[in-house]
C-alpha cells in the first residue's frame, strides 16, 4: 500500500488541504476557479478528495503486519 498512499492519497489529501487553507484564510475556493462553481467536475474533484482522505485516514490506523 506503500505506492498507493505515496503517490496517490498524500497528493490528493494535500490539494484537499491546500484549497480549505485557500478557502479559509483568504476565501478562494481553487477547485471552483478551476472548474467552476458547483460544476459537475468541481463535486466530482471534491469527492475523489475527499474519498482519498477518509482512505489515507483508514490506512493509518490499520494494524501493520509485524516482519
Amino acid at each position: 500500500m506503500k505506492g498507493l498512499t505515496d503517490y496517490i492519497l498524500a497528493p490528493l489529501t494535500f490539494i484537499g488541504a491546500l484549497n480549505w487553507g485557500l478557502v479559509g484564510i483568504f476565501g478562494f475556493d481553487l477547485v471552483a476557479w478551476l472548474f467552476g462553481p458547483a460544476t459537475l467536475v468541481s463535486n466530482i474533484v471534491y469527492a475523489i478528495i475527499g474519498i482519498a482522505a477518509v482512505i489515507w485516514l483508514i490506512l493509518m490506523f490499520v494494524e501493520k503486519p509485524i516482519k
